[in-house]
């Protein structure tokens, strides 16, 4: 290691360390750093090189290392007190609290040590002066932890009486510390109100809301808040990933997955984090760990999964069933290491019970990628039994026939069931050509044969009417298998046969309806196929036309209780729209799915219903009216019930997401999209459909001002979507969003590179414009990471695109970004040079602009842009002189400040009322500039303008009362000044 020679590079090493992710290479230059220090022979280098070492060891996972270069620092005060700083004297006294919670988390150190070194913590705090606050909150932290819950309430209410000083903790630790405190007495609710100020931000540090909000997940849960507990879930997990000391609030995460029916994430969790079993600084935390990962396994054995594998302990294979031993072994071990320190049985209890916990969730749809559960898909709740030995033929078969007459979900089953039973068994010819005949509905084209067999049992027992139904069922199957024309031959001859039947009596409308149903189907299966397309023949268009409407009339009047005719009759008017949508006519077939859907939720079979009102809404979109087309997808999820399969549920919530989000409704779209992926992932088309649903979620998460539980999901997204699949442009999107997401957070560098990624493949794209916004994004985002020749050199692409596309606003944007840059470069003299360049150039872009564009809202705008240039240029000119510069250079610099901002002024009145804010912000600068030229007559008559501005404004206004505010400011100085002069 070379480099350190003195102090202040010393510092600078020790600052760059600070900066580094927490580790054990972290801790490893602390320790370097420390020798370096101690070859400088400087007492304060030294005392700083250490407090250094002790906050890496903190925050790592060698919590017990600290121990050391603390005694070594206390030692070092009691000798030589002088050769502390004030900084390095309240770091001593601040770490105090360090070394207390440290103890506690390390069961071989006594308890009375712990309690001897509380009482040296008060007498030193005492003697600097300090609050109790700080020492009743170890006390505290002491007391809880042994499970002295009397003593704890007693320091609790002391802590909380103390007053606050430097050495109390901030505010947002404070508040995690009490809530944990009313969640461990039963309070939920109570500490859910103390976290607030952390949650929504008043109150934050290096670790808040991080552990706030892993600590806030099961408490949500157990409250029934569980959209509040999925948001904490991906926003605090988001803050613990990269955080190696925070394996507490990692574990956090851990058992809310084991709790909300999300035990695939959960073992992502421990996947990431191996080091985690093995981890032996912080045996607190460890225990933690343990506990829920022994949770967590006991959950998955539970689920018939104890022989799968999982990630654990480093060195061998393990499932879920020996993890759950091994994890609980080892943490009811530790526990019996601090309860034996401790003299009680509280830890051991505590981790019994969390270990113990039963699921506050069946399943929780997060909307971030995950495997599904490797469970066996549970049989639906109306799905038909395996028989019983004591269930006899007769029984089943009345079942099946009664869930057959009724159209019921489940009847082919229930005639398998029929089947299975039936084999060996003599049975009346009615028996099995209903058998037969059920068994060729659920084999497809193979079970042509079997219908044909049903219809010579059907004739063999005596009902030909149903003889030939079963024989049109055929011709229809044969129809779906593209045997339209065989399919016509058959069906024309059944047709026949059965209205000659049922003229003589012979047969009920039942058995007709049928036939002629079938008939219908099949006509309009040759619509479907008919080889001229958008222009499909008139006559076979007639002929299923004539088909379906001789259904209709045929069970018209019929429908009654017979649930089966008024199947037929909401079939015929599906049929129908079917035809008016292939004759052009949309708006008819909307009104008539919506007949047809209502005649089947009237008829009392609302899961037919689902497939219509799901093409009424995609119709009703492309027509436009979005109103019907929420109404029909609504519906339609209400009338699928727990019918619905999960590929289709997926599709309904994904289109009505994107309905609701349509119509700004960005809160309730982001519902449907979750529950979009959701049953995607269900269904295993988590990769397709799946990470489509994500990538709308993301979005109308991010529209919310949901940064990062946006991010999650967009990232989340991001591996399964594909140009081939959803095409390029979803995935610059979501590039694009995720970017926004990582600025907002302030990851910046990661934003720059989503943007960048983005940019690259818009770049292939005739449109440019995205290419262009990309580029310029990506700029930004450059700049605010600290890169600005990275920054600059995608400015100056952005303003080539600008350029080419003719938009001047971007392009004159990008020249003032790389003039703000250039001046922050410190290149050297030069640098201030090419800044006034840049800004100079902008302004030459403008005013050509100008010249040649006639239309009066462009000249507004270029006029806009214009002010602004030349207003951005007047700071840049303002700050491109040092403070310690000769009052010559500053007068120079401040001279040409002024006529740039002078030049703003006239621009933006030249714009009239509409700028006027603009304007007034701009005369005030140019005040602020006169008053450092000492031209206090001329600043005040700036003032003055201002004020007259908004004579007769409202006060009302905040931008009105901040720059008359400024303007009696300038104004009272200026008088002033010239007074005294």
């Amino acid at each position: 290691m070379t480099g350190i020679t003195d102090f202040d590079a010393l510092r600078r090493a020790m600052a760059e360390n600070s900066e580094e992710p927490e580790g054990p290479a972290r801790n490893a230059r602390a320790e370097q750093l420390l020798a370096e220090a101690e070859k400088l022979d400087i007492p304060l280098a030294v005392i700083e090189a250490l407090g250094h070492q002790l906050k890496v060891y903190n925050y790592s996972s060698e919590k017990d290392k600290m121990f050391v270069p603390f005694a070594r620092l206390l030692r070092m005060w009691d000798e030589r007190p002088e050769d502390f700083d004030e900084y390095e004297v309240h770091s001593l006294h601040w770490v105090f609290k360090w070394m207390s919670s440290g103890m506690l988390g390390q069961p071989h150190i006594p308890l009375a040590s712990i309690e001897k070194w509380l009482g040296e913590m008060e007498h030193r705090y005492r003697l600097a002066g300090h609050s109790e606050r700080a020492v009743r909150g170890a006390e505290f932290s002491v007391a809880s932890h042994i499970g002295d819950l009397a003593r704890a309430e007693r320091a609790y209410a002391a802590w909380l009486a103390a007053d606050r000083d430097t050495m109390a903790d901030c505010h947002a630790c404070e508040l995690h510390s009490q809530g944990e405190w009313q969640v461990r007495r039963g309070r939920d609710a109570e500490a859910l109100d103390l976290w607030a100020p952390v949650l929504e931000g008043e109150f934050t540090c290096a670790h808040e809301p991080h552990t706030v909000l892993a600590s806030s997940l099961a408490p949500l849960l157990r409250l029934g808040r569980a959209d509040e507990a999925r948001a904490h879930h991906l926003r605090g997990f988001r803050l613990v990933r990269p955080m190696e000391s925070m394996r507490g609030a990692y574990a956090d995460h851990v058992e809310f997955c084991a709790l909300s029916g999300n035990e695939a994430r959960g073992l992502e969790l421990l996947a990431e984090r191996p080091a985690y079993f093995t981890d032996s600084g912080n045996p607190r935390s460890g225990l933690d760990f343990l506990s829920v990962v022994a949770l967590l396994m006991d959950r998955l054995t539970g689920l018939g999964l104890g022989d799968q594998r999982v990630p654990g302990p480093p060195g061998r294979a393990w499932t879920a069933g020996e993890l759950a031993v091994h994890a609980r072994v080892e943490a009811l071990a530790l526990a019996a290491r601090f309860d034996e320190r401790n003299g009680t049985t509280y830890l051991g209890d505590r981790a019994r019970a969390r270990m113990d916990q039963r699921p506050l969730v069946e399943r929780l749809p997060l909307g971030v990628r995950s495997a599904a559960r490797p469970a066996a898909a549970p049989v639906p709740a109306a799905a038909v039994p395996e028989p019983s030995p004591e269930q006899d033929l007769a029984t089943l078969l009345t079942e099946a026939r009664r869930l057959s007459d009724t159209l019921r979900p489940h009847a082919v089953e229930a005639w398998s069931a029929v089947a299975r039973a039936a084999e060996g068994v003599e049975l009346e010819a009615r028996d099995r050509a209903e058998i037969a005949d059920h068994q060729a509905m659920d084999r497809g084209p193979e079970g042509i044969a079997l219908f044909e067999r049903a219809a010579e049992l059907y004739a063999e027992a005596g009902d030909p009417g149903e003889a030939l139904a079963a024989r049109a069922r055929g011709a229809y199957v044969r129809a779906l298998a593209g045997e339209v024309d065989e399919a016509l031959a058959v069906i024309a001859e059944a047709y026949d046969g059965v209205l000659a039947l049922y003229s003589e009596g012979a047969t009920g409308v039942r058995q007709t309806a049928a036939v002629l149903m079938s008939r219908a189907r099949v006509l309009m299966r040759a619509v479907h196929e008919d080889p001229s397309g958008d222009s499909p023949d008139v006559e076979v268009m007639a002929a299923a036309e004539a088909a379906v409407r001789e259904v209709l009339a045929l069970v018209e009047g019929h429908t009654g209780e017979d649930v089966r005719l008024a199947a037929r009759g909401a079939e015929g008017q599906a049929m129908l729209a079917e035809l008016a949508l292939r004759g052009g006519d949309a708006e008819m077939a909307v009104r008539l799915f919506a007949k047809a859907s209502a005649a089947f939720v009237g008829a009392g079979l609302p899961w037919f219903a689902v497939e219509y009102e799901a093409r009424s809404a995609g119709l009703a979109h492309q027509l436009g009216d979005v109103t019907e087309a929420e109404r029909a997808l609504r519906a339609a999820l209400e009338h699928g019930g727990p019918y619905l399969e999960a590929p289709g549920r997926a599709q309904l919530h994904l289109q009505l997401a994107e309905v609701l989000g349509g119509r700004g409704r960005s809160q309730e779209a982001a519902e449907h999209a979750l529950e979009a992926a959701h049953w995607s992932d269900e269904a295993g088309e988590g990769p397709t459909l799946g990470a489509w649903a994500r990538h709308q979620l993301g979005g109308f998460l991010l529209r919310q001002g949901r940064w990062a539980e946006a991010a999650e999901v967009l990232e989340s997204a991001l591996p399964d979507l594909s140009a081939e699949t959803h095409g390029d442009g979803a995935v610059v999107q979501t590039q694009w969003w995720l970017g926004d997401c990582l600025s907002e957070l302030g990851e910046h560098r990661a934003a720059a590179e989503r943007r960048l990624q983005a940019a690259e493949i818009a770049r292939e794209w005739p449109e440019q414009h995205d290419h262009a916004t990309l580029a310029h994004l990506a700029a930004e985002s450059l700049g605010q990471a600290g890169l600005p020749v990275e920054a600059d050199r995608a400015y100056a692409r952005a303003g080539e695109l600008w350029r080419s596309l003719g938009n001047v606003h971007g392009l004159v944007r990008s020249l003032r970004a790389r003039a703000w840059l250039a001046l922050r470069a410190d290149q050297g003299p030069n640098s201030a040079d090419s800044a006034r360049e840049l800004m100079s150039e902008g302004i030459e872009e403008c005013e050509a602009a100008l010249l040649v564009t006639d239309d009066e809202e462009a000249r507004q705008r270029l006029t806009g842009e214009l002010g602004h240039t030349h207003r951005q240029f007047g700071e840049l000119l303002a700050r491109s002189v040092a403070e310690e510069a000769e009052d010559t250079a500053i007068q120079a610099a401040f001279e040409d400040a002024l006529a740039q901002t002078a030049e703003a002024v006239a621009v933006f009145a030249a714009l009239g009322e509409g700028a006027v804010h603009t304007r007034t912000a701009v005369e005030l600068a140019a005040g602020w500039l006169e008053a450092d030229l000492s031209r206090p007559a001329d600043a005040a008559a700036r003032a003055r303008g201002v004020l007259r501005a908004y004579e007769g404004a409202d006060d009302g206004d905040e931008t009105v009362a901040a720059r008359r505010a400024e303007a009696e400011q300038l104004l009272q100085l200026m008088e002033e000044q010239t007074g005294h002069q």
